[in-house]
């Protein structure tokens, strides 16, 4: 009798730890879904670039709604809007652009609906879509309409491009609405479940937000500046604390922001007692009630620790993630590059859970990469390789699925 009931003991153990298995399996890891390439050339379809060896004069983005695809192809002047199969649906461009000139004397049948942008703008890359497909692109203004502010610290370039999807309304917003001066250099723009813009811009102090209601008037003005976060205790006397306001996000559903802030110290040699470096310390979140103007208590957010093997020794670094953005849902999602690829690190603070996660990438054959998170939580990523440039997703909403029914 002892022996069946240890055998049934055993047999129950065995079953629960291969349901835990299962489960696990389902959520383990996340898997890149390539949905289509494009190739390199001139042509409506292509991708136009001036030199893929330098990264940092390539200007690239790319935003996903509702299963729909929008790349930014700032060396063309245009941004495309594709299907998942790569078709291209939409193709807005400059009237005084090489795409223009290119598209005046081609021979080739028109595959796609095209739209003239006569507005002189360039495109370094960042694009947000709302639900009605109406497209903000970032866009730089030339020089010579170009503002500075009163003491020189500021430079005011760049501007919201708005455009229709059916291409019947195409104009630009400024800091105070459509038509309005430009804005400091711009981080970020983004769209809420309101369809309401929100253009998070770069200042002397820290951040400047700007929030526009759906109709593209200014609804608030948000300056986050460095005083105005609070600085935690010394880690010892010598020490110095700083912080680097590194990213703000809004809330996709309520009038809320979140704002990143990367907490440094200085370090100092226990033998000569001399200054010798930075230590990174921790990143705080802290929720920012717009309605209210107070900072709610602060979220950790665990760094990525990294060890390396050398000469006997062990050495653990801590790096800090980067924001990548806020789902409607209430997930928020931070992402570090790492020698394999991407680790991801999902947060919900209202029920204290946190989703750790990676997908493996060659950095080797990348060349350039933009990514974008949706507002259903699906990271979509654009990779210029040497050959052609690729676009993945990441079903991470299948994975916060299936974490929650669990």
């Amino acid at each position: 009798m002892m022996k069946k009931c240890f055998a049934v003991a055993m047999l129950l153990i065995l079953f629960s730890i291969f349901i835990s298995c299962s489960k696990n399996e389902t959520i383990q890891s996340i898997n890149e879904n390539e949905l289509f390439q494009l190739s390199y050339g001139k042509f409506t379809q292509q991708l136009s670039v001036n030199d893929l060896n330098n990264s940092g004069e390539v200007c690239y983005g790319i935003a996903m709604q509702d299963g729909f695809f929008y790349i930014v192809n700032g060396d063309a002047q245009k941004i495309m809007e594709l299907n998942s199969y790569g078709d291209l649906l939409t193709l807005f461009y400059n009237e005084d652009s090489q795409t223009a000139k290119f598209i005046e004397n081609s021979k080739r049948p028109e595959e796609c609906v095209r739209h003239e942008i006569s507005y002189p703008f360039e495109y370094p890359g960042s694009i947000a879509i709302d639900s009605n497909k109406t497209i903000y692109a970032v866009s730089s203004i030339p020089k010579d309409r170009q503002e500075q502010s009163e003491d020189g610290a500021m430079l005011f370039c760049q501007t919201v491009l708005r455009m229709s999807r059916d291409g019947s309304n195409i104009d630009y917003i400024g800091q105070q609405g459509p038509g309005g001066t430009p804005f400091p250099y711009i981080k970020q723009v983004f769209t809420t479940t309101k369809d309401e813009l929100v253009v998070i811009s770069i200042s002397t102090e820290g951040k400047m937000v700007y929030w526009f209601t759906k109709e593209g008037f200014l609804k608030f003005m948000i300056p986050i500046y460095k005083n105005t976060i609070p600085l935690i205790k010394k880690q010892n006397e010598q020490s110095e604390i700083f912080l680097s306001i590194e990213n703000v996000v809004p809330d996709p559903v309520n009038y809320k922001l979140y704002v990143q802030v990367d907490y440094y110290s200085t370090y100092f040699d226990e033998d000569s007692k001399v200054q010798s470096g930075i230590n990174y310390i921790q990143t705080l979140l802290y929720p920012f009630d717009i309605e209210t103007g107070v900072y709610e208590n602060p979220l950790t957010i665990p760094a990525y620790e990294e060890s390396v093997v050398s000469d006997y020794s062990k050495l653990t670094y801590r790096i800090p993630y980067d924001f990548l953005g806020v789902t409607k849902s209430g997930w928020k999602f931070f992402i570090v590059k790492t020698e394999s690829g991407f680790n991801i690190e999902m947060l919900q603070s209202e029920n204290q859970r946190i989703l750790r996660r990676q997908f493996k990438v060659d950095h080797n054959k990348i060349i350039f990469d933009s990514m974008a998170l949706s507002l259903d939580g699906i990271i979509t990523a654009l990779y210029l390789e040497n050959e052609s440039a690729r676009v993945v997703w990441y079903r991470t909403d299948s994975l916060i699925d299936a974490i929650v029914k669990n």
